[in-house]
């Protein structure tokens, strides 16, 4: 059931080279949504979970989808579980993976590329999921599948993203005498 995420936090953006999980499992494109506990998408969210389980569990939804909770087995969790990350403590996240590249598109539509520095872990996005429920060989879930992301506004890029700007370093003394001298990378490795 699709879901629209308006307004959302950017983490852990895998938009542009699909990537497998801890070197496991086949590659996939994925993105993590950091959004308020008072969120609209939230009631969608659970709204969506409720009719994927009802859709594929019938009768029994209710008491499955209470043992997936208590083990972390749906879209929608909570940020309080990794605070060691910027922007999840208080807040609510949904993770979603798909293996076939998303639609990743600017404010006005425009695709975008890796080139472009947009979306970025800590900006704000419009996304769109795919929540279905999951009962296979690999157990039972409620999982969230990404179909796109629209940049919406830029945010404080989380720590580990962007490029770092001219402005972070303070001039070497002396390095372009020992560039010239032809062995650049002795000048800064010395």
């Amino acid at each position: 059931m699709q879901v629209k995420l308006s307004n959302v936090r950017l983490a852990f953006p895998q938009l542009f080279e699909a990537r497998t999980v801890n070197g496991e499992g086949e590659p996939a494109f994925s993105a993590t949504f950091i959004l308020a506990a008072d969120h609209p998408a939230v009631a969608e969210i659970k709204k969506a979970m409720i009719a994927v389980a009802k859709e594929k569990w019938g009768e029994k939804w209710e008491e499955i989808v209470k043992g997936l909770k208590a083990t972390d087995k749906l879209a929608l969790h909570d940020g309080d579980a990794k605070t060691q990350y910027q922007g999840f403590a208080g807040n609510l996240y949904v993770s979603a993976r798909n293996r076939v590249k998303p639609l990743v598109i600017d404010g006005n539509k425009s695709p975008l590329t890796s080139a472009d520095g947009k979306p970025y872990a800590g900006c704000y996005v419009n996304a769109v999921v795919d929540v279905w429920a999951q009962s296979n060989n690999y157990g039972k879930r409620i999982n969230a599948s990404l179909g796109g992301v629209q940049f919406f506004a830029d945010g404080e890029a989380f720590s580990g993203g962007g490029a770092a700007s001219a402005d972070d370093f303070e001039p070497v003394a002396g390095a372009a005498a020992k560039a010239e001298a032809g062995n650049p990378a002795a000048s800064v490795f010395d």
